[in-house]
């Protein structure tokens, strides 16, 4: 007689079987806002360190975010709203002890050194300071010593002061640095990029004349206005004896490519950017760079992202500092009350650029604008 094989039932996986499960009931420190829970049995949801009582694993399901758990029927618990925000505070401390921590460092420090020393995942760590930031670990370090660094160079007597104010403990590591740091040698930045190559050509546009420049790094300035001469002066304001040469044919094509991004936003800006602020507007302009194409944030909400809803005021005087117009879109940031002002090349550019952006489909247009050159 031929026997017969009674096909396997395909097992059901068990919720114990899940990572996050072990999360949930041995509720690690360092673990936040990674996923939700909900409880079938009560219809809420909570985070994985939640003081409520571990429910049964049969009546447990996991979600990615708070938005699937809502989605799916479920309510958040009356505990979580508090939670959170006790959660975010303490993030916030974290963040800023470790702020502190890289401000008094002469150089960038290990992530994981980092986060082993708040006691958080490399992963975790990374993702929370950024979020409160606006910036990665390694960014904000980065812009951190720069800025030192610059402060440092221009009060010091000497440059040899200057390093050790500025943290340095050896003339070769911080002259490796200073290239990167400076984009040029620290005694050519003293002296106002003296013996520096920038490139720069003026262009037309509908929004009037334009000024794109570009030093060995990357795009360092795009620059609009009514009067050429006027967009050359305030240029070399900012580097007074650097070498400015005329763009050749190549450079001109640049230029138009720049232009052609302002006249079609949908076009996109795939171009290095030679990005040089303090650590504060560096985080203002990463936020701006967040902001879609078509859509516009307030001072506030810019302020809030950052993890410091106090400082509007501190927040439009670093958009009004940024020299890469449209490439940092600060036009996209408008009043509490919708209004547009505080454009540094004039409200009317502010609000055809808006205009502009709006009339291509927010989809086709890309989110980030250039690369910075750390």
């Amino acid at each position: 007689m031929e026997s017969t094989k009674v096909p396997a039932t395909k097992r059901v996986p068990r919720i114990e079987d899940d990572p996050r499960w072990g999360v949930l009931i041995n509720r690690q420190a360092d673990v936040g806002d990674d996923f939700v829970y909900g409880v079938l049995t009560t219809g809420i949801y909570c985070g994985p360190r939640s003081p409520t009582k571990l429910p049964r694993p049969e009546n447990v399901v996991f979600f990615d975010t708070a938005i699937e758990a809502e989605a799916a029927g479920f309510r958040p618990s009356k505990r979580r709203d508090s939670n959170q925000e006790t959660i975010a505070l303490k993030h916030a401390a974290t963040v800023a002890e470790t702020c502190r921590m890289i401000d008094a460092s002469d150089s960038v420090p290990n992530l994981s050194d980092m986060a082993e020393k708040v006691g958080m995942s490399t992963f975790h760590f990374h993702r929370i300071f950024k979020k409160i930031t606006g910036l990665t670990p390694k960014a904000y370090s980065v812009a951190s010593v720069r800025s030192r660094v610059r402060d440092q160079l221009s009060q010091s007597g000497t440059i040899t002061s200057a390093l050790y104010e500025a943290g340095y403990n050896s003339n070769s590591r911080f002259y490796e640095a200073s290239q990167k740091i400076l984009g040029m040698k620290p005694t050519e930045y003293r002296a106002g990029g003296a013996n520096v190559d920038i490139k720069f050509a003026l262009g037309e546009s509908s929004l009037g004349s334009i000024l794109v420049a570009r030093s060995a790094r990357g795009i360092c300035a795009i620059l609009l206005g009514d009067d050429p001469n006027s967009l050359v002066e305030s240029f070399q304001d900012q580097f007074p004896n650097a070498n400015l040469i005329g763009g050749d044919a190549e450079f001109e094509g640049l230029v138009s490519t720049v232009v052609g991004f302002v006249e079609s936003p949908a076009v996109g800006l795939a171009l290095p950017l030679d990005i040089r602020g303090t650590v504060f507007q560096e985080r203002v302009w990463q936020a701006l760079r967040d902001i879609p194409a078509g859509s516009t944030a307030t001072y506030t909400d810019i302020a809030v992202r950052i993890g410091m809803p106090s400082a509007v005021r501190a927040v439009a005087n670093a958009c009004g500092a940024n020299s890469l117009a449209v490439a940092i879109p600060c036009h996209r940031v408008v009043r509490s009350d919708g209004t547009l002002s505080g454009y540094r090349w004039g409200v009317e550019r502010k609000r055809k650029l808006l205009e502009r952006e709006k009339m291509d489909s927010p989809e086709e247009l890309p989110l980030v604008v250039g690369s910075i050159i750390p």
